[in-house]
């Protein structure tokens, strides 16, 4: 293929801070939300949710809710039965993966709070939602499994009839995989010449808590079956349903208009959706279903949910040599589309930056009477940050040096890229030193040490606390091979097409589906770049089944490092295409064209045809060269041979009152790596929005249920998440080393933000209290857990929740679920 020269700087959109195409329509109510979709003879639902975490059903009487206002139907598991499908999971990490079927409603048992029973139908949601108080439902409860650390070791079952609670075992070992040592071997030297760090830390369980709740249409009146739902996987959703209900893919359509967030929460194929499916066919009626935010809390998926004991092992001098990781991972009441494939992703990320010789990864994923898990934003890359990061300042606090120093010394400088690193991947580009040099000298970082150091002298009660996170991620989910080798259900390539139309405009169809990153504004500053077209020139369609029907869909930030170079590829084969006929009507051979700018021109001359003068000729077809066609439209699919290393270093300084337990941020500087930025100010937003997530994490949010198994921060006032008030200005900034891996030189960034600010904002608050002896605070990280935290170093009690600072509490063996305990300060077995 002849090279295509890009437009000089000057003239180029790629790098311009663009206001989103999409926002005029979005905040002026201009848009169709799914909830927003009205159909002729529309019928809407309401479900029936258990109010039990784990209960034989006994009987349903639905009599009463049949004779209500406005009821059309109310149906059970049994009125239903093979029609309305199962839920999937595309992700068994192991041959051996025990799981149950998950029916998108209960047949005899229920296996959590918030699991459908019953459903309603009516002619109002109105009338739905009333005639859904009245089905009544009889349960014989049963025993629920609740505590993670209790369910690995069986003492009460999820799924009695599985035998056990631990779904999959799956393990990585340096030595085994030959691209390192043994930890065993690392651990021993460090026990006896070397610090051995052993910790055990906690990430709780958030909900995604997106803006728009979940919603979807259904239509079976056409040709095809057609569904709007609010989803980020439409293509994935449409091969779902088909593989489930035996419904002809060819007769699906799935939409996903404009989305309102997902953050992995989206990221699924609901219950929901194949009950709206299904009794649409079987009433040959639209049909709609719109959650209440509560059920979006109690039931849509959750994540994280982990315990992690760690151990790593150092010389005396700080050099690392060994990583140990045991995880016990909570997938909920079920195994989901994903979710047993979350912490997965995190294996290869534990040993982040640095220049580990040897690194072990074992995770028992187990069943509790809970809402399932799975992606929320980062999936599995934020958990592994977390601990990383918090491990190397432990690491430095024992060697009682500098936590910057100390990363410094370990990471993987900028001459050795590309590195292969211990969990076996092949880091493409990257320079730590440059982010973190910019990044120190936007935060002052020498300054506030100083201030630090006076605040402690002086007894200050409150005190200042230096965070640090230096992260990386491996994102652009794609590489179809190695998903394939990780027994992942389906690949990672990307499709898009362009078409040239007769007046000059140009169509991008991608099979990304945006819900909030920006995909019609990036992709067309790339298509204009290319094809030398105006930007206001392109429209990029998505999210269509039917518009677009090949993709993968939007999650894993890859958006842009694949579905963009898919569109850059597409757009590569349109100039190639119009190349002879811009030859043919120049009268000049093939190998004089050049192109730039968005014309052809003859080399040495001032002849020359503009792309959209190609595309008009082309439409005409008057006078096309032999065995040319009359079209220069073309697609293109893109399989990356690599994931997307983006990287990046987070500081935040907090001021920590001792006397009230009260955190308050001061300072947060983010600089990142994410390669050849397209735009800016989508960068920003979508840092920005990152930031607040993981920090919210770290100081706000959790999902908290009873000892009944009662979701109890089932709504906002529970569940808390910040506003605009409780957060700060952020100082961003990023430093730039092409990405190897497609040819816009891009990384992914939609979650680097909350990958990287979590463990910033946690070692920042420890930072402020170690020198009272405080050696970790759990998240979320509440005035009450610091006090309490405080207190208990000076020898006045347990802290809250169960946690301990600086002495012993229970650590686990993921292979087996038993536990003993640990301390925390020195790690050795009681």
């Amino acid at each position: 293929m002849t090279a295509v020269e890009t437009p000089p700087i000057g003239t180029r959109e790629i790098g311009r801070d663009r206001r989103r195409k999409e926002d005029a329509r979005l905040i002026t109510g201009r848009t169709r939300w799914t909830d927003n979709i009205t159909l002729p003879g529309m019928l809407h639902l309401a479900m029936v949710r258990s109010p039990f975490a784990h209960a034989r059903i006994t009987s349903i009487d639905t009599g009463a809710a049949k004779d209500a206002v406005g009821v059309v139907d109310v149906v059970t598991a049994a009125d239903l039965g093979e029609s309305v499908g199962v839920c999937i999971n595309a992700w068994p990490i192991t041959p051996e993966q025990k799981a149950p079927t998950h029916p998108p409603i209960a047949v005899d048992r229920v296996c959590f709070a918030g699991e459908i029973v019953a459903v309603v139908v009516a002619r109002s949601a109105a009338e739905a939602r009333d005639a859904a108080e009245l089905v009544e439902v009889e349960y014989d409860e049963l025993p629920a499994a609740l505590d993670l650390k209790e369910a690995a070791q069986d003492t009460v079952l999820a799924h009695p009839d599985l035998g056990t609670n631990k779904s999959a075992y799956w393990v990585f070992d340096s030595a085994q995989a030959g691209t390192g040592g043994d930890v065993e071997e690392a651990i021993a030297a460090a026990r006896t010449d070397g610090v051995l760090i052993e910790r055990e830390y906690r990430q709780q369980r958030l909900i995604p808590a997106f803006m728009e709740p979940r919603s979807v249409v259904v239509d079976p009146t056409g040709e095809q079956i057609t569904m709007w739902s609010a989803t980020q996987i439409p293509h994935i959703l449409r091969f779902a349903l088909a593989a489930t209900t035996g419904v002809p893919e060819s007769k699906i359509r799935v939409i996903a208009p404009d989305v309102g967030g997902g953050f992995g929460g989206k990221l699924q194929q609901t219950p929901e959706e194949m009950i709206v499916f299904a009794l649409a066919r079987r009433l040959g009626k639209p049909v709609k279903y719109t959650e209440t935010r509560s059920e979006s809390l109690m039931s849509g998926h959750h994540g994280r949910d982990q315990w992690q004991k760690l151990t790593l092992a150092a010389t005396r001098e700080g050099k690392v040599t060994g990583l140990k990781v045991e995880l016990l991972a909570d997938l909920g009441a079920y195994v989901a589309l994903v979710g047993g494939g979350v912490p997965v992703l995190g294996a290869f990320m534990f040993n982040a930056i640095y220049k580990f010789p040897a690194y072990h990864f074992a995770c028992q994923t187990v069943f509790t009477n809970k809402t399932w898990t799975d992606a929320y934003r980062g999936a599995g890359r934020p958990e592994a940050t977390f601990a990383i990061e918090r491990l190397m300042d432990e690491l430095a606090a024992e060697l009682g040096r500098d936590p910057l120093e100390v990363r410094e010394q370990n990471w993987i400088t900028h001459e050795e890229f590309p590195f292969t690193t211990v969990a076996g991947l092949e880091y493409d580009s990257g320079n730590y030193e440059a982010a973190t040099a910019r990044a120190k000298e936007m935060f002052g970082y020498d300054e506030l040490r100083a201030e630090q150091r006076r605040r402690r002298e002086s007894g200050d009660p409150v005190q200042l606390g230096i965070g640090i996170s230096t992260f990386t991620e491996m994102c652009g989910l794609a590489p179809s091979r190695v998903l394939g080798s990780l027994d992942y259900g389906a690949g990672g390539w990307e499709h898009a097409q362009i078409r040239m139309l007769a007046t000059g405009k140009v169509e991008v169809v991608t099979g990304a589906s945006a819900h909030g990153q920006g995909h019609e504004t990036a992709f067309s500053q790339i298509v204009a770049d290319r094809l030398g077209v105006p930007f206001e020139d392109v429209e990029v369609l998505h999210g269509d089944t039917q518009i677009a029907p090949k993709g993968l869909d939007t999650y894993g930030s890859r958006s842009l490092v694949v579905g963009g170079e898919a569109v850059v590829r597409a757009a590569d084969k349109v100039i190639e295409k119009a190349r002879p006929i811009a030859a043919h009507l120049l009268e000049a051979n093939v190998e004089d064209l050049e192109f730039k700018d968005g014309r052809f021109s003859v080399r040495g001359t001032d002849a020359g045809l503009g792309l959209t003068e190609v595309a008009l000729a082309t439409f005409a077809a008057h006078n096309l060269p032999d065995g040319v066609e009359p079209s220069l439209d073309a697609e293109a699919t893109f399989d990356p041979v690599n994931f997307n290393f983006p990287h990046g270093t987070h500081l935040c300084a907090v001021e920590v009152d001792t006397e009230t337990g009260q955190v308050k941020l001061r300072t947060y500087v983010a600089c990142d790596d994410i390669g050849v930025v397209i735009n800016p100010l989508i960068v920003s937003g979508q840092v920005h929005g990152g930031l607040v997530q993981g920090i919210a994490q770290a100081l706000w949010e959790e999902a908290v249920y009873d000892e009944s198994g009662t979701l109890v921060s089932g709504s906002f006032v529970d569940y808390l998440l910040p506003t605009a008030a409780d957060t700060i200005s952020f100082q961003i900034d990023h430093t730039t080393s092409p990405a190897k891996t497609n040819s816009l030189g891009a990384k992914g960034v939609g979650e680097a933000g909350t990958i990287a600010s979590t463990p910033a904002v946690v070692n920042a608050i420890v930072d402020a209290l170690r020198p009272f002896g405080v050696h970790d605070v759990q998240m979320p990280c509440t005035p009450e857990r610091v006090w309490r935290a405080l207190r208990q170093s000076e020898g006045e009690g347990a802290g809250a929740g169960g946690e301990t600072v600086g002495g012993a509490m229970p650590h686990f063996d993921p292979s087996t679920g038993t536990q003993g305990t640990a301390d925390r300060t020195t790690g050795a077995d009681e």
